[in-house]
């Protein structure tokens, strides 16, 4: 179906489905929606007009499945939980060169810089080491302390005076106060740990590097293993494996965030680890587990990756006839899938991610920081962030509300602290948040832009055949003719667009390697006669500096879009660089994409509340029977009670202790009324690059929304 061209690029935009787009709409108006769902950010149209039908996405999370691809075009798998043969052994360096000399003095000059108490533990840690029993010393913490100066000045004191010992800094009971650690310098007197130098002369050094470098030279610095998880996001797990081994998390490095909801396994490096020591945390570990361990000379870092490996099971799955199933999943395979950011890129909560990076654009400072801090509609859901946000509304207690706040509100907390340092100040309030998530609001609007594109350009040119002013990757020796030179790299210069889980749900947001170095042209009437681009080539911008858009209508959507929006894509009106389209390089993005290694099954099942599809979990238990139980499953606390959500795993308390999990009664009824009743599933197997969402390859298969909210009205 062909549709004339029409003046406006939004008023008559019409999906293949039955789905409308909303009116148009400037951002500044849509924050009392509570959820955000396809069209409001530009998902409207499909590939194929086949019949939809009916099937649950997630179910249970074991449904979802991801495997990284590494860089040689491996899938990851969890194969092998234990340990190899260590050819690894840190050099003991003891700590006696502080028995060596008398403290007294020093001592007594540390009771005069810091509180009495504080000495005296100083000294008592200095007793223990004297008296030869230093391996079961544990680190001391100095009383808070609200003075940076002053707490730089003890920082100094110790590298002066103590050279055996080393000093961080650490969160206080308070928000606005920090607390000196003290602990034993692994490394001697000699070491050189993380406070001797610099920060711009340690380099890419991990955070929790001090002491190692007494380290077999036979072999690679890092420890490479393979993470598999349940019901995790990276960064949780992660967390929970440093707590665990008494580092920092930001120790590890990986190639991309994986989703929450799902089973996944990717790759992770961390600085300076012994196999044996990961390993023997399996025990412990519950919906974690690692292994397949070896030492490699260079840590991961965000992007070292080709893409992922999906395998998802679509459970009560009802359509009018078996065939409609199978020509549908055969059309996926060869028609693919609009390649959409999916509704995970424009973030979970009430307010759109996409709307705070709309008012970044537009320097509105205070406004923003009000998205984040004002009570919102769909906080109802989340009754102790909406006490805590009226709580500030009401009394502008900044103090009682960080009290307050969940932990996980990384932004949120970022910004009343510094608010509470320098009052009034919003820009700097706002550049408090982390540099990955405060980034990502602008690209999540970069990416709004972009879909709306996306839907014009199938829209209105259809999906068969690449027309005038396309854009496309060039081929070849063609790239000679190609007088602008183009970045196809991620959409800032720093490539840090996939820290954050909101984003990153079952995607790694980077461009493919190959693709970086490809530039772009228009396509011309010479190309269209001579066949030399398909459908498959046709790309499209993400605002940047440093891109083209293409040279037909749909360079209209991008800047009217924006307009409506009170935003220019070629002048920024304030001069702050992280947040304005004109600084950053930007990208582009295949608007079709096609699924690889595609396979499918129709499968058939009775009990809603057993696994279809074996996790690389289950297929280690199956060499290991002995520690199976009747149902030939693991004795596992991570397999009950799936369908309630139940995150089962080592949390901490406010304190940082260690708390188990609380453990739920199974539920089976919940997930499956009529257990006796034979119900059919879908299974598909594919691979995606790094930047793809898997949730848009089954919304073409549907032909339903992806929103949590609908999969739930499903269950």
């Amino acid at each position: 179906m062909w549709l004339k061209p029409i003046p406006s690029c939004f008023s008559m935009l019409k999906p293949y489905c039955s789905a409308t787009p909303p009116p148009p709409t400037t951002l500044k108006f849509i924050t009392a929606m509570k959820t955000t769902e396809e069209p409001d950010v530009g998902i409207f149209c499909y590939i194929s007009q086949l019949p939809g039908f009916r099937g649950i996405l997630k179910q249970r999370y074991s449904d979802f499945m991801v495997n990284e691809v590494d860089t040689d075009g491996n899938i990851v798998h969890l194969t092998n939980l234990d340990a190899p043969a260590e050819t690894v052994k840190e050099i003991e360096t003891k700590t006696h060169d502080a028995t060596s000399k008398d403290y007294t003095i020093e001592i007594e000059l540390f009771r005069s810089l810091v509180d009495p108490d504080d000495a005296e533990r100083l000294e008592a840690i200095i007793n223990q080491i004297n008296s030869g029993s230093e391996d079961s010393i544990l680190p001391i913490v100095l009383s808070p302390d609200y003075d940076k100066s002053h707490r730089t000045a003890v920082h100094n004191f110790f590298k002066e005076n103590f050279k055996f010992l080393v000093t961080d800094t650490v969160d206080g009971p308070d928000a606005s106060s920090k607390c000196i650690r003290v602990r034993i310098n692994s490394g001697g007197q000699n070491s050189r740990g993380r406070n001797s130098r610099k920060r711009k002369e340690r380099g890419d050094k991990p955070f929790d590097s001090r002491g190692s470098d007494d380290w077999s030279e036979n072999v690679g610095k890092f420890l490479r293993f393979h993470l598999y998880k349940e019901n995790k996001d990276t960064q949780e797990a992660l967390g929970i494996i440093a707590k665990m081994l008494g580092i920092q998390p930001r120790s590890f490095g990986f190639a991309g965030t994986k989703d929450k909801r799902a089973v996944t396994t990717q790759r992770v490096t961390v600085f300076k680890q012994l196999a044996s020591r990961l390993a023997a945390l399996n025990d412990r570990l519950i919906g974690i587990k690692v292994g397949d361990f070896c030492y490699v000379k260079e840590g991961l870092v965000l992007g070292q990756l080709l893409g992922n490996r999906f395998t998802i099971t679509l459970r009560g799955v009802v359509a009018d006839s078996e065939d409609t199933i199978k020509a549908s999943a055969i059309a996926l395979g060869k028609q693919g899938f609009i390649n959409y950011f999916g509704l995970q890129r424009f973030g979970s909560g009430s307010v759109p991610t996409h709307l705070i990076g709309a008012t970044l654009l537009r320097g509105e400072w205070k406004s923003t920081v009000s998205l984040f801090l004002d009570p919102r509609e769909g906080d109802i859901l989340l009754m102790l962030l909406g006490i805590a946000r009226e709580y500030y509304k009401e009394t502008n207690d900044i103090e009682g509300t960080l009290r307050q706040l969940p932990r996980h509100l990384v932004s949120e907390k970022a910004i009343l602290q510094c608010l509470k340092k320098c009052p009034g100040n919003y820009l700097q309030a706002l550049k408090a948040i982390p540099r990955t998530l405060r980034m990502m609001y602008v690209h999540s609007y970069q990416s709004y832009l972009w879909n709306h594109a996306a839907s014009m350009r199938v829209q209105k040119y259809g999906t068969d055949r690449v027309v005038l002013g396309d854009l496309v990757y060039c081929k070849g020796n063609e790239t000679e003719k190609v007088s602008e030179v183009v970045s196809s790299e991620c959409v800032d210069e720093n490539g840090n667009d996939t820290l954050d889980p909101i984003d990153l749900d079952d995607i790694s947001g980077t461009n493919l390697p190959e693709e970086r170095l490809n530039l772009v042209k228009a396509v011309t009437a010479e190309d269209i006669l001579s066949g030399n681009y398909t459908i498959d080539d046709v790309v499209l911008p993400m605002p940047g500096s440093r891109v083209i858009f293409p040279e037909n209508d749909i360079a209209h959507v991008f800047h009217d879009l924006a307009k409506k929006d009170a935003i220019s894509l070629t002048e920024s009106v304030h001069n702050v660089k992280e947040f304005s389209i004109t600084s950053m390089t930007g990208s582009y993005r295949r608007v079709f994409q096609k699924p690889m290694d595609f396979e499918w099954e129709i499968l058939k099942y009775i009990d809603g509340n057993k696994p279809l599809v074996d996790t690389d979990f289950d297929k280690i238990a199956k060499t290991k029977p002995s520690s199976l139980n009747e149902d030939g499953r693991l004795h596992d606390k991570t397999k009950q009670s799936e369908c309630l959500d139940n995150d089962i795993g080592l949390q901490t308390d406010d304190n940082g202790a260690e708390v188990k999990g609380e453990e739920l009664p199974q539920a089976e009824s919940l997930c499956d009324t009529n257990p006796q009743e034979t119900q059919t599933a879908l299974k598909l197997s594919f691979t995606l690059p790094a930047s793809c969402y898997a949730t848009m390859a089954i919304r073409e298969l549907l032909k339903t929304s992806t929103s949590v909210a609908f999969h739930k009205t499903l269950n």
